[in-house]
């Protein structure tokens, strides 16, 4: 919904009337700032610390080597993985929490290969978008280089797709495509795209489809199962705020997962690990997507987070995200119209995730100045602010005055100061 908020007082009565308000409780910030950039690291949850506290002081100071069975860290990935799974419209058995995206994402797009190469030899390409966040670029040329490579007596050649304004979806799906990677809601601008409606126009094609949630998982409602989709892969610490670096995901539907396995066929993904045999058989069961030992006390952590966004009504998540980035918008668009700022993120709400970017000349220096004032973004290249909205902590008010913090900014130039014209290493 659209609500018309025109002041401060207004937003504050809008948190007071908030379903989801309670939830802000559940996270950890500090004081005096305002947090946007959950679409890169999400906020502490209420738990964490003593979760990974009681990993590292009972489970292993305790348990030790014991905690394996004791504390079900063996079956930690799967657990989560299921629990992840109700949240995208998956089914138990068809998600585990392990590894990071770009690994997930290679384990998808060779499965994916492999089946094709099995039913329709003819299909070697891969089509994903040229603005899709780099490392599923990378990771599709890098597996493409690869198989070429091994197979270069054999003229054979995989290549690389890239969708943009000039070829769109459409004019890129042919017969030779075996695999479509996408990025759900797109890393810079925001815009979404329609799961079901390109899943089905990939299949129409005879062509697999793989969904890189990183920026839809626990901010936009999915369902992966009733869009058919085939694969998906994302991370854990963004909307689903499960740390720095906690392990990513990868879900993949019932029907594929006994057609091959992945080539990081490390032992946790032989059937019987423990077995220590000398040949590699894969599990008959999701867990054939894992690979080796897993990062315990940082995939514990990712429950707490999980266990909150779980908690709250996807439903209402949705409609306060769009409230929030509409409010957004408006305010930025009203109070700062004189300056140079261009809306990069889709208007229709069918077409929006839940973050908001503006293009702007300086946006490394304003944003810059924003984190020095406690209004916490990040900036993506080329020139784009990019803010994200969490409806289970931030609320109208939040909204009101980061945006006022940006005009202050803007009006002053007080982005033009030396120390904001430095760049960090991290953006």
């Amino acid at each position: 919904m659209t609500l018309a908020l025109s002041t401060r007082d207004d937003c504050l009565a809008a948190d007071a009337a908030d379903p989801l308000a309670p939830f802000r409780a559940k996270f950890l910030l500090p004081e005096g700032v305002i947090y946007l950039d959950g679409n890169s690291l999400g906020p502490r949850p209420v738990g964490a610390l003593e979760r990974a506290q009681a990993v590292v002081a009972d489970e292993w100071g305790t348990g030790l080597i014991r905690s394996w069975n004791t504390a079900g860290w063996f079956e930690l990935p799967g657990r989560l993985g299921d629990k992840l799974a109700g949240l995208l419209g998956g089914r138990a058995g068809e998600c585990v929490v392990t590894d990071t995206t770009s690994l997930n994402l290679f384990k998808a797009l060779a499965s994916a290969l492999r089946i094709q190469q099995a039913d329709h030899p003819g299909k070697r390409v891969i089509v994903t978008e040229r603005d899709n966040f780099p490392t599923d670029i990378y990771i599709a040329e890098g597996l493409a280089d690869f198989l070429n490579s091994v197979a270069a007596e054999t003229g054979t050649r995989y290549e690389v797709r890239l969708i943009d304004e000039e070829v769109p979806l459409d004019r890129a799906l042919g017969g030779d495509v075996a695999v479509v990677a996408l990025s759900h809601v797109n890393y810079r601008t925001g815009a979404m795209w329609d799961m079901a409606q390109v899943t089905a126009q990939a299949h129409a094609h005879g062509a697999l489809v793989i969904w890189d949630l990183a920026h839809a998982a626990g901010a936009v409602p999915v369902d992966l199962n009733d869009a058919g989709a085939d694969y998906a892969v994302g991370c854990t610490y963004k909307y689903l705020n499960g740390g720095p670096g906690s392990p990513a995901f990868i879900w993949v539907d019932a029907r594929h997962q006994d057609r091959f396995w992945q080539p990081l066929s490390g032992w946790w993904s032989h059937e019987r690990p423990f077995a220590m045999a000398d040949s590699y058989t894969p599990a008959d069961s999701i867990d054939r997507f894992l690979c080796g030992t897993q990062p315990i006390t940082s995939l514990a952590m990712v429950e707490t987070g999980l266990d909150i966004m779980l908690a709250a009504d996807a439903g209402a998540v949705r409609a306060k995200s769009l409230a929030l980035t509409d409010l957004f918008i408006d305010l930025v668009e009203r109070r700062c119209g004189a300056h140079p700022l261009e809306l990069v993120t889709p208007r229709n709400h069918a077409r929006r995730g839940s973050h908001v970017s503006f293009r702007h000349p300086e946006g490394y220096a304003v944003m810059a100045a924003l984190i020095a004032r406690g209004v916490i973004g990040d900036y993506r290249e080329p020139h784009v602010l990019r803010f994200g909205i969490t409806p289970l902590y931030l609320g109208y008010a939040d909204v009101w005055d980061a945006v006022e913090t940006l005009r202050s900014i803007l009006d002053s130039r007080a982005w033009d100061a030396p120390e904001f014209q430095v760049r960090n290493a991290v953006t």
